[in-house]
């Protein structure tokens, strides 16, 4: 016996794995019935059709469903048989507006849910496979691809309404003609079996527009944030052209999907009402049907008809966004792969004496050399340590395996003698404060920029730090602490936000911090004063400052200058 391929198990899987991984399926199994029981009802209607023709001739009805009506002690009269229709139409509205909501309660929860696991993913996993990834990948899975998703789940709750409510229409026309039925559904299997190959190409198409929305959310976040760069290249009519490229074959794609959809609607409306027809003209003309015997049944055909182009609407549909849910959750089970072991309660490491790298050496996936190559330092507790060489000669690398973001391919990091494996690497980042090139500041007040460190600080903390920083500007502010930054802290100058940055950084109480490039694009007021901010703080943690020259290099205690990933020179230099 074969086993089925790899991508049919996937397509049949992904969907579930997703319900039970949400904890959805009593949502689910109450959608079900929900589902059943709307189609339940409309069949139920559809069979009154037979007894309410029979009660307008004013003579007992003679088909098994009025004798079933009889027996059960239903009164056959016109006016009990609408009141029984009505009724089975209202019940059935009350079924559908729940099953509408609860449709959109396990779509809300699916769509909210995966995004969350993506976030949560992104966030814990390794820092080195997270770099791989690409920023607009991430962003697209998101916020488009999830949209996507979420609809597709819909289309795919939809079909699954109208294949039970077909089958109580079958049913029911079934119980009225099952010659005529069998012939008309005959005709409409061998139409649906005729789009095999849209549904195919529905998929191909779904793909390609996964990789088109991917370029296009890509171009947009590039072009925002380079957005001064393009007006002092004057490169607006370059921009413009890339993003409506982007846009234009994204256009194209829909409009291919919406070309096959309504040619499948098209072919099945013809391709259904001829069925109906070759159908009626033989119980006619060759069986000898009388009208009334065939008006229910082509009632119920024609109430089956839209339905059956609803699904195979849906079923375009869902495999259209099919491609977005398996990018989806393949970036995610590769970030959840590669996440970082965490143990609670586990106590930061003791940093009394020092950390130590021992022959250290670093690679990454698509480079030709390593970024690090057999380093040995010493980093001793207190000490102030300038990190100098070259672009690309590995300052960065080194600084995030002191700050524990990364782990050595070979050689080993330990602090006081202890090792610095996976688990407590995570533990030791808690004492770890990082001040970056470019500052990372939320769109909120100073306060929240604050708090995002330290959550429960309180007014002498947040004051300390700013001290201690050198940002007492904060105070000049138009309301001091809840004054809002704006996007990014463009509200601030460049020296205040990387000042802002400091504090917050402060705020931790770090036992290593680290500077990396804090000062490159400042003046030497603003360098300056940092430096000052630094020197006060000299004595009370440990310092490792990324620089090439200036106020900052001149704290150091020591200075080693890196090239092509190795340690050139130590230089011990008079503070």
């Amino acid at each position: 016996m074969t086993s089925d391929p790899p991508s049919a198990r996937s397509s049949a899987t992904g969907p579930i794995r997703l319900v039970m991984a949400q904890g959805l399926a009593p949502a689910v199994a109450l959608l079900a019935i929900l589902i059943l029981l709307a189609a339940l009802t409309e069949g139920l209607g559809l069979l009154l059709l037979v007894p309410l023709l029979e009660a307008l001739d004013a003579d007992p009805g003679t088909s098994r469903l009025s004798m079933l009506l009889r027996a059960l002690h239903v009164p056959q009269g016109i006016g009990p048989l609408l009141a029984l229709f009505v009724a089975l139409l209202g019940l059935r509205a009350v079924i559908i507006q729940a099953r509408g909501l609860m449709v959109q309660h396990v779509e809300s929860r699916l769509v909210d849910g995966l995004r969350m696991r993506a976030w949560r993913a992104l966030l814990d996993c390794d820092w080195r496979t997270l770099q791989s990834f690409r920023r607009t990948e991430n962003a697209s899975l998101l916020i488009s691809d999830a949209d996507r998703i979420g609809f597709g789940m819909q289309q795919a709750f939809s079909a699954m309404a109208i294949v039970a409510t077909l089958g109580g229409v079958g049913l029911a026309a079934l119980a009225i003609s099952p010659v005529l039925t069998l012939a008309g559904g005959a005709g409409a299997m061998l139409v649906l079996l005729a789009y095999s190959g849209l549904r195919r190409r529905a998929q191909s198409v779904g793909e390609q527009l996964s990789r088109s929305y991917a370029e296009v959310h890509g171009s947009l976040s590039e072009g925002l944030a380079a957005v001064r760069a393009i007006k002092l290249l004057d490169g607006q009519r370059q921009a413009s052209e890339r993003m409506s490229l982007g846009l234009a074959a994204m256009r194209r794609l829909q409009l291919a999907f919406l070309k096959d959809q309504g040619l499948a609607q098209a072919m099945l409306q013809i391709g259904g009402g001829l069925a109906l027809a070759v159908a009626v003209y033989l119980a006619v003309a060759r069986g000898g049907a009388q009208a009334a015997a065939i008006l229910p049944p082509v009632a119920l055909f024609a109430r089956a008809m839209p339905l059956l182009g609803s699904l195979h609407q849906a079923w375009l549909h869902w495999r259209h966004s099919r491609p977005a849910l398996d990018a989806a959750v393949a970036l995610i089970e590769r970030a959840e792969a590669a996440r970082e072991p965490a143990v609670p309660g586990l106590a930061p490491p003791a940093f009394e004496r020092e950390i130590a790298l021992a022959d250290v050496t670093v690679r990454f996936d698509g480079q030709e050399r390593p970024a690090l190559v057999g380093i040995t330092l010493t980093l001793a507790r207190h000490e102030v340590l300038a990190l100098t060489g070259p672009s690309g000669a590995g300052k960065s690398t080194l600084a995030d395996l002191l700050a524990g973001l990364i782990s050595p391919d070979d050689g080993g990091v330990s602090i006081d003698g202890v090792p610095l494996d996976p688990a407590s690497r995570r533990a030791w980042r808690q004492r770890v404060a990082y001040v970056e090139q470019d500052p990372v500041l939320l769109t909120a007040t100073v306060r929240e920029n604050l708090l995002w460190a330290a959550p429960d600080a309180d007014e002498a903390r947040l004051h300390a730090a700013l001290e201690h920083a050198s940002a007492t500007f904060v105070h000049t502010l138009p309301q001091g602490l809840e004054t809002l930054v704006g996007d990014g802290g463009q509200r601030l100058s460049g020296g205040e936000r990387q000042r802002l940055m400091l504090a917050r950084a402060l705020l931790r109480d770090p036992a290593l911090l680290i500077l990396d490039e804090a000062t490159s694009a400042l003046d030497a007021d603003n360098e300056t004063a940092i430096a000052a901010a630094l020197e006060r703080l000299r004595g009370s943690m440990t310092i490792v400052i990324i620089c090439h020259r200036g106020a900052l290099l001149a704290l150091a205690d020591r200075e080693a200058r890196l090239e092509q990933g190795r340690v050139a020179a130590i230089e011990v230099r008079e503070c």
